[in-house]
């Protein structure tokens, strides 16, 4: 029986957006696969790009840098990537919709420009990637903060690292709200401008800390996450 979305995007709205591994397999399961899917992600948020992401890693380090340029300045954007995480089986993302069906554009992008280097690293055939993403709609500034938070902490409720080494976790967005990050993807105002505070980048780590343990019992807060 086929399965279809109950989420229907809109332009300028936010989405939790998340899938994970076919049969609940590891999809990211070294450094340099974590990697690439932050190449894979950063690059993919464009429209109308001049070709695959495998292509342009091809070119010379100075091409690639004068084409990375231009796609930034020049090139409209399917989503707002807000906040991500990459854990070993799945992955979550916080978007907001740039143009008519930017999310669905944008992870079928990454999930499929992913699967194909995944695939050949490990010579094999077949989806990576459960069929349908799963998404939810952000309808108050309470549930996307929370849900920053909760995206956030993904890597301390999996006990994969403990709170005051969260910022050291790179294949998340977190690093980047903290300004310790060479990547620079996540729109992170979106969320710290909600912060009235002068130092918002401390009241915002203190408000993910503070939750670690919190987090990791998640049943309080599923409400506001995921269906």
């Amino acid at each position: 029986m086929a399965t279809f979305r109950r989420v229907i995007f809109a332009n300028d709205e936010i989405y939790h957006v998340f899938n994970r591994g076919v049969e609940k397999r590891p999809t990211f399961t070294n450094k340099r696969e974590l990697d690439r899917a932050v190449e894979t992600l950063d690059y993919y948020r464009f429209a109308d790009l001049p070709g695959k992401l495998s292509k342009f890693l091809t070119l010379p380090l100075e091409e690639r840098i004068k084409i990375i340029k231009n796609i930034k300045t020049d090139f409209k954007k399917l989503v707002d990537i807000i906040s991500y995480c990459l854990m070993p089986n799945h992955f979550h993302f916080l978007l907001k919709q740039k143009v008519e069906h930017g999310i669905s554009v944008f992870t079928a992008n990454f999930t499929n420009s992913y699967t194909r280097y995944f695939n050949s690293r490990h010579e094999r055939i077949g989806p990576l990637f459960e069929g349908i993403f799963k998404a939810v709609r952000i309808e108050s500034e309470e549930q996307f903060i929370h849900v920053s938070r909760y995206i956030h902490l993904n890597p301390v409720t999996s006990y994969m690292i403990e709170p005051e080494r969260l910022a050291t976790y790179l294949w998340s967005s977190y690093p980047e709200y903290m300004n310790l990050s060479p990547n620079n993807i996540a729109e992170k105002d979106a969320i710290l401008s909600l912060i009235s505070s002068k130092n918002a980048k401390e009241k915002y780590k203190l408000f993910v800390l503070d939750q670690a343990d919190y987090a990791r019992k998640l049943d309080q807060i599923k409400h506001l996450i995921l269906e």
